[in-house]
């Protein structure tokens, strides 16, 4: 159902574990519905969580996942004033109504403290809070719940340590007595020893213990009649009185902090592992490291076994056994013998399952989806062996697929938009080529045509001398639209990635001389100067390409230099590279115009005598055929005047067989 939030109302539910929240969920959903608001759903976690029963954590869970299937906003806070901490998240987040359960119990007293709801509508004032009531069967099931909690277990680590921090206790105490210290001090420790208890161990029933412990203890040892519970002075009941309830304040302080100190640790070290997380996917540079970064970081967290389910490029969910290899693929010993079952129906409907859903009740594996906006990359799955996350645990969790989730799907715009522009600078290379062509061959094809023409016409009025020119501008306006179909051909291999190098060791210099026999018939108005170097210059190439790369260079500058200039071309090896150095005294190229020498379909503003203008793919196929070669071409002014063009190949020596 969609949903207008144009009404501005913010509707607050508070999560618990009492199986009846989901109504209170239900009512807030129905509010949102009919108010076209905004839903919320925060659970406030307190400092005690991990001692809470795994039925309580179960059924909180469940509970936070039917708020999010019913579109709720999950949000956890740490804390165990829980109607001061509602109420401060409600005037930040701007709600306008706040929807919690009660039950039927009342106060004892006058002077018991405040229900829940009474707390929130205090501190609350000014938001709508609407109660709804829990059954009496949900009473006595959350009251249960709460006697549970507050069992103990003791180890045997603890119970050792207790006892042997006691001995020490009374031991100092004794030494106390030798050197004439008073009692007071022999007290402090006593006090100093449960607090050590209380921070060593685990379970807050030591703390209890020893301080029941330690006034025994003093009694026995240290007050008249020693070795006696009695005692000859009223006022040491007194003593023995203020000795427990201090030890008790103590004892019970020192268990609040300590269990504050592991909580905020715990929140700390998941804070830390969600923020590594966002850093490293915003390094990642493929689907694939996003993934592997993401299972890397649930296991991190959660210190689970992970399996990953890709989507494939078509579309469809992959298998976590083709994943084996992958660094981002771990296997517990445990799995669903259904998996593959379970992650395609996940995968799917875009949402989660374990051992909670309904038609998959003997899964060990929590399943969850990588999806946003409706498009899902995958499933992951984490190894529970039939447990639940607890809720701060999910919230993470869910938060690092977010992440993920985030990081793949702008993987896949930025894919989307390189190809966008890969298909847009196809085309433009193909309009260019079409207007290209469509300018730049008229003119040979219409000089080709007239002559024809003159031909067929008037042939046997024409003198010799007119016919050979005649016969001399058909052959040049051939050869150069056979020169351009040969460039229109090799970039097009180029571009399809199908020119294949036919590599062998050729000799420069007989490179420069075939070339020079293949170059414009116009060479002959300029003056062409070669300059061997002494030594054979050797390199592994293909003879006809780096022929081709020669032409057009030769044949640019020819073209782009008045008539009697000197084309000057020089061959040389440094180090292991061979350098072949194109020069001409020319006007030469204008700085605005270098940069983009080399791109297709550049011309540039140079007007050549024959009013034959290039289309631009010359010195873009040299460009192409050099690098394939793993060499490199570039373009510097020759001075004092002209450029110069040099192309680099890697040397090669021959070895001769005697």
């Amino acid at each position: 159902m969609e949903k207008n939030y144009e009404s501005g109302e913010r509707i607050l539910v508070c999560l618990s574990s009492s199986p009846s929240n989901q109504k209170v969920i239900n009512a807030a959903v129905k509010m949102t519905e009919a108010f076209h608001a905004v839903l919320t759903a925060i659970y406030v976690k307190p400092s005690n969580y991990d001692s809470l029963p795994e039925s309580y954590k179960i059924r909180l869970q469940n509970n936070i996942k039917f708020a999010e299937q019913n579109g709720a906003t999950i949000i956890n806070v740490v804390g165990n004033d829980v109607p001061i901490q509602i109420a401060e998240y409600a005037h930040i987040s701007g709600t306008t109504k706040i929807v919690v359960g009660r039950s039927g119990a009342k106060r004892p007293h006058f002077w018991s403290k405040a229900s829940l709801t009474e707390q929130i509508i205090l501190n609350a004032p000014d938001v709508d809070v609407y109660i709804i009531p829990d059954s009496s069967a949900d009473i006595k099931q959350q009251t249960q719940k709460l006697n549970l909690t507050n069992q103990i277990h003791p180890t045997r680590r603890d119970s050792l340590i207790t006892l042997l921090l006691l001995i020490a206790s009374t031991g100092v105490g004794l030494l106390f007595t030798l050197f004439g210290f008073s009692e007071a001090n022999i007290i402090t420790v006593f006090i100093l020893g449960v607090l050590m208890i209380s921070v060593v161990t685990v379970s807050p029933l030591y703390s209890a213990v020893s301080s029941l412990a330690s006034v025994l203890l003093f009694n026995w040892f240290f007050i008249d009649p020693k070795l006696s519970f009695h005692t000859y002075e009223p006022e040491y009941v007194v003593t023995f009185a203020i000795m427990l309830i201090v030890s008790l304040i103590t004892g019970t302080l020192a268990n609040k902090l300590k269990g504050n100190a592991r909580q905020s640790s715990r929140e700390a070290f998941r804070a830390k592992v969600l923020f590594d997380t966002n850093q490293l996917l915003q390094k990642a540079e493929s689907a694939a490291d996003v993934i592997r970064i993401t299972a890397q970081q649930v296991k991190t967290l959660l210190d689970r076994d992970v399996m990953v389910f890709p989507c494939s490029e078509s579309k469809e969910l992959g298998s976590a056994v083709a994943l084996n290899a992958s660094p981002y693929y771990y296997r517990s010993s445990g799995q669903d013998e259904n998996e593959a079952e379970i992650a395609q129906w996940v995968f799917l409907n875009q949402a989660a399952a374990d051992a909670h859903t309904e038609m998959f009740g003997k899964a060990k594996s929590l399943y969850h989806p990588i999806c946003i906006n409706g498009y899902c990359y995958g499933v992951i799955a984490i190894y529970l062996n039939g447990d639940s996350l607890e809720a701060f645990e999910y919230s993470v969790f869910s938060s690092i697929i977010g992440e993920c989730a985030l990081a793949l799907e702008g993987l896949r715009n930025a894919e989307e938009k390189e190809q966008a522009a890969i298909a847009m600078r196809n085309e433009q290379l193909r309009s260019n080529l079409l207007r290209s062509i469509s300018h730049d061959i008229r003119t040979p094809l219409t000089s080709i045509s007239g002559n024809a023409t003159n031909l067929l016409t008037h042939y046997d009025q024409m003198e010799t001398e007119t016919l050979k020119q005649i016969f001399s501008d058909i052959y040049d306006d051939s050869e150069w639209l056979i020169d351009l179909v040969e460039n229109l051909l090799s970039i097009s291999r180029i571009e399809n990635g199908q020119m294949d190098l036919h590599l062998s060791l050729e000799v420069v210099n007989d490179v420069i001389e075939e070339a020079l026999r293949h170059i414009d018939k116009n060479a002959s108005q300029h003056h062409i100067i070669v300059q061997q170097s002494s030594d054979v210059l050797i390199a592994r190439m293909d003879a006809r390409l780096i022929t081709q790369v020669l032409i057009n260079l030769l044949n640019n500058a020819v073209k782009n230099t008045q008539p009697g200039s000197e084309i000057i071309i020089i061959s040389e090896k440094a180090d292991d590279t061979i350098l072949v150095h194109v020069k001409d005294n020319g006007p030469g190229i204008s700085d605005s115009m270098k940069p983009h020498i080399f791109e297709m379909f550049y011309t540039g503003q140079t007007n050549v005598s024959d009013s034959r203008r290039g289309i631009g793919l010359g010195l873009a196929l040299c460009k192409s055929i050099v690098e394939a070669h793993g060499g490199m071409i570039t373009l510097a002014d020759n001075h004092p005047t002209g450029c110069c063009f040099t192309f680099s190949l890697p040397a090669e020596e021959m070895t001769i067989h005697e």
